[in-house]
């Protein structure tokens, strides 16, 4: 049987593109998960090396949708093994039923994660030249007017308004905001 896997990263990237590639290759069960890459413990891949058995093969559009880096994507390969099941991917055009293909598999999984090595070098080298030049990184500070933040506290409190105008006004999220009023408290400035 061949069994298409598929992963997004969130939410809202649409899944129709990788569902429409993996039927139009002929899969007749379709496993999809709505999470990052990076962790291998994921709900529909669980779900899915339950399901398989010797024989079947299981196809991905691409490397990135079934894994991150090489040793996950090296240890899935090895666990689909280690049940008698194949492996493919389209973009890649990789099938481990021959000793190419696990060559292959094997090279692009390391130049891949080689480039996302690269891409980590660079942001820290990136940070470092920023944070030498005095750059502050990280979230901006709010800068709050704690008067005006007491006298709409104090109003809220007394049910004349609601906890959005004070967010709104401020210009904070409600975390910041109780993070402000909690502060606020233990200097006893409000009750």
């Amino acid at each position: 049987m061949l069994v298409g896997y598929a992963r997004i990263s969130t939410i809202t990237q649409n899944e129709d593109r990788v569902i429409e590639a993996l039927t139009n290759a002929g899969c007749e069960k379709i496993y999809l998960d709505k999470m990052s890459g990076k962790d291998t413990n994921r709900p529909e891949l669980q779900e899915m090396f339950t399901f398989i058995r010797e024989g079947d093969t299981v196809l991905v559009t691409e490397f990135s949708r079934f894994s991150r880096s090489t040793k996950d994507l090296l240890d899935l390969v090895e666990k689909l093994q280690a049940k008698k099941v194949d492996f493919r991917s389209l973009k890649e055009n990789v099938d481990t039923t021959t000793s190419s293909g696990k060559l292959v598999l094997t090279i692009f999984a390391a130049l891949s994660e080689f480039e996302r090595s690269i891409i980590r070098e660079r942001a820290a080298e990136g940070i470092a030249i920023a944070k030498a030049k005095g750059k502050k990184l990280g979230r901006r500070e709010i800068q709050v007017d704690d008067d005006k933040l007491i006298s709409l506290y104090n109003q809220w409190k007394d049910g004349e308004i609601l906890q959005k105008k004070i967010m709104k006004d401020c210009k904070m999220s409600r975390t910041t905001l109780h993070k402000h009023i909690t502060r606020l408290k233990k200097e006893g400035r409000i009750k």
